[in-house]
């Protein structure tokens, strides 16, 4: 999610900190590569690559909304469903490096057609899937599709225009997501409560299949050529640079908290606000909103402010909303808590989506622009690393205990995180402020 949501930023705080000439720079070959030149069918290819990251994101973040049917039509426990989002994200996580490295020698745009095409068709693989064990296989292979997508549709959205613009290119490529936050999650959600959770894939597949045809009809038979990629070696190396190591754990513990609770979204406002149905929809709606909000603040102030601060304040007050969210049903019944549960979704939102583009930005200025493409695809892994241990613990706490104890569990992780900023830095090493 989100290497791609605040990847523009790379274009607006690199000046913060100076160039590492030891990090690799393969791809900062992106300015050096003979593409070819920007045509008028240019902000097309730009859109349809958008509509694809829109149905990845979709399809990654509505689950989490439709778990409770799932695990109805199933008949497994909420808490098992609640894994299909660990086998996704640990299988991104994992897959998406390491297939991306492999395959960087191969036609880019052939890579992306095929990775969609495959993406539509597990879509459909989910849709029919008769057993839990079924669907787990369909999440896999949508994973490592999705980890393959998303990277190469970076790349060639670079690649499409010329060097000036690319930084708007990736803003809209990387928009896909951010819109799926937004509308595409509760859109899904509302699918999957009117007509069944089978619907909601078969809608990403159609939106996906929509995508491979605008794309292959509409991006350039040259595009890529020429483009280096960078190996897991030269991916690795960066995190020798100082600070680099502690920001990405930062990353990967503020992920399980945010997705311990959020795994489970659906149950916890059942259970705290009597939600159900469309109600889900009409909170994940504005859950959306604000998230699409926190991208745009927390982009603009990490420019004014600097990374580091926009995450240092976001990281208490999503770890407070956490506490408030376990403690609402002590002090007010079912029947109330709605409006307040509805104000508490709107800050979660805000709050841990403004996260992300400050952290990407934290994380150039730290690595240096030559190693930002790679600090951010590093980043990238650990927050999907993040994403599969939160679902797991948010299972274990609904194994041990109930729904309002997320809370309690996610706030730790927040708190975990924020506590990395006043982690001392090696000696010999320079502390980071970005």
């Amino acid at each position: 999610m989100a290497d791609r949501i605040g990847v523009v930023e790379q274009k607006k705080s690199v000046v913060s900190g100076p160039l590492r000439q030891r990090a690799p720079s393969t791809e900062a070959q992106f300015a050096d590569a003979n593409i070819g030149s920007p045509s008028l069918s240019s902000d097309a290819s730009l859109y349809w690559l958008a509509l694809g990251t829109f149905a990845v994101g979709t399809e990654g973040h509505m689950i989490a909304a439709i778990l409770p049917r799932i695990s109805a039509d199933l008949v497994v426990s909420v808490e098992t469903a609640g894994q299909l989002v660990t086998i996704f994200a640990l299988t991104y996580a994992l897959s998406s490096p390491i297939l991306t490295a492999f395959m960087g020698h191969f036609d880019r745009r052939r890579v992306l057609l095929a990775a969609m095409a495959a993406f539509a068709v597990t879509n459909v693989l989910a849709a029919i899937a008769p057993t839990y064990g079924s669907l787990a296989i369909a999440r896999v292979l949508l994973a490592i599709s999705a980890g393959l997508y998303v990277p190469n549709a970076n790349a060639l959205g670079s690649a499409l225009v010329a060097p000036e613009k690319r930084g708007s290119a990736l803003a809209i490529v990387s928009g896909g997501l951010g819109v799926a936050v937004a509308i595409g999650v509760p859109l899904g959600s509302l699918i999957g409560d009117t007509f069944g959770w089978r619907v909601a894939f078969v809608g990403v597949a159609v939106l996906a299949g929509i995508a491979f045809v605008g794309l292959l009809n509409g991006l350039p038979a040259n595009v890529g050529k020429g483009l280096a990629v960078m190996t897991l070696r030269e991916r690795l190396l960066v995190v020798r640079q100082p600070g680099a190591l502690v920001t990405l754990l930062q990353t990967t513990l503020f992920a399980i908290g945010a997705y311990a609770a959020y795994t489970y979204v659906a149950l916890l406002l059942s259970t705290i606000a009597g939600f159900t149905g469309k109600g889900i929809s009409i909170a994940l709606f504005l859950f959306g909103v604000s998230a699409f909000l926190g991208i745009v603040v927390g982009g603009n102030l990490s420019d004014r402010i600097g990374g580091r601060r926009v995450a240092a304040l976001t990281m208490p007050l999503l770890a407070v909303v956490f506490i408030m969210i376990s403690t609402l049903p002590h002090w007010l019944p079912v029947s109330e808590a709605g409006g307040f549960m509805l104000a508490l979704v709107a800050v979660w939102g805000f709050a841990s989506w403004a996260f992300f583009p400050a952290q990407q930005a934290r994380l150039i200025a730290i690595t240096g622009a030559r190693a930002g493409p790679i600090a951010l695809s590093l980043n990238s892994s650990c927050l999907y690393l993040g994403f599969s241990i939160g679902a797991a613990a948010g299972s274990m706490v609904l194994t041990f205990g109930s729904a309002p104890d997320l809370g309690w569990a996610s706030a730790l992780f927040v708190f975990l995180s924020f506590a990395l900023f006043f982690v001392k830095a090696a000696p010999g090493s320079v502390r980071s402020t970005a």
